[in-house]
């Protein structure tokens, strides 16, 4: 049983170190607590005893523990007032119509990766309810072009494919053959109904059939698969416990875009909450925090992690995330 006077101190020492990243004294909780230096160091070391501090070797001061800061995220955590600052930057991407959803939603990680020195990753596919409306080419010269896929719901997706010695007109026909039979299909759905139903007929009016159905099957693909946005990797540097070279190059690593997917997918959390992972509770590493929700809209569904130390402002992670999804959502 932990007692309130124990909850306040840990408390103090989880947010002073979080801002300081330097183990945390009795004297700076005496004063704000006016106690003795004496009773803090014993309650201090009860706290210890429970697991919920650690003692440094280079200080008599303490610092929280994994399980120290899980009590605090679950049981003493208030959520953080976003500043005014903050909440004007991102009320201006979500109230700017000229962005598309996908825009909105890059232009926040980025945001995110600013004002909190962490990593921000989106995770998202098309949502099951997108039906493929139209597709079409932008010619840039006479081997390179942009496809363009939209769907019912307004998402829109561009890729650059490159179709040497095919000619322009074949290129049109198959546009026109996929506007005119498979239109209407749930987008995660073309990929297959364009290999067993359209590329028969392909071969029977173009002559480089088996290039234009691999470049539009490509196009499909990558608009179904999952797609990943990751900003901000370089923002582990800044963090005091990230000094060693070799270790910053490891997790590094595994923020590339596979290791990530396989990461977020491995997350079991409610996607109506905000869930979080501390150390050994997510799969990344003992020392950072993973912090993730989910998101739905008519186009897309997906998550919205942010990654950084342990040492993490919890309480102002969680209150932009939440600001956020009420958004992107609305």
């Amino acid at each position: 049983m932990i007692t309130d006077r124990q909850k306040e101190i840990l408390k103090i020492i989880v947010q002073e170190y979080v801002r300081l990243a330097k183990p945390v004294g009795s004297n700076l909780i005496c004063d704000t607590l006016n106690c003795s230096s004496a009773t803090i160091r014993s309650e201090m070391a009860t706290l210890e005893e429970l697991g919920l501090l650690e003692k440094t070797h280079t200080s008599s001061g303490r610092i929280p523990s994994e399980k120290g800061y899980r009590y605090y995220v679950d049981n003493l955590m208030e959520l953080k007032k976003m500043s005014a600052e903050d909440m004007l930057k991102l009320q201006i991407i979500f109230r700017n119509n000229q962005l598309q959803f996908n825009d909105c939603l890059a232009e926040s990680l980025k945001l995110i990766a600013e004002m909190t020195n962490y990593t921000s990753i989106k995770l998202g596919e098309a949502s099951h309810d997108n039906k493929l409306k139209e597709i079409s080419i932008i010619p840039l010269d006479n081997d390179n072009l942009i496809v363009i896929v939209v769907t019912d719901m307004g998402c829109v997706e561009h890729k650059s494919i490159s179709l040497p010695n095919v000619d322009l007109e074949d290129v049109k026909k198959t546009v026109n053959l996929i506007n005119n039979l498979i239109v209407g299909t749930p987008i995660d759905e073309v990929s297959q109904k364009l290999e067993y139903e359209i590329k028969p007929i392909i071969a029977n009016y173009v002559e480089e059939h088996e290039k234009l159905y691999n470049a539009f099957y490509n196009v499909f693909n990558n608009f179904t698969n999952k797609n990943i946005d990751i900003v901000g990797k370089g923002n582990i540097l800044k963090h005091k416990e990230f000094d060693n070279v070799e270790r910053v190059g490891q997790i590094l690593e595994k923020l590339e875009d596979d290791n990530m997917v396989k990461l977020v997918d491995n997350i079991k959390g409610n996607n109506n909450d905000i869930n979080i992972y501390i150390g050994k509770e997510n799969d990344l590493d003992d020392d950072m925090t993973v912090i993730e929700t989910g998101y739905k809209t008519r186009q897309e569904e997906g998550k919205i992690v942010v990654i950084g130390p342990k040492r993490m402002e919890y309480d102002r992670v969680v209150s932009l995330l939440e600001f956020i999804k009420e958004n992107i959502e609305r």
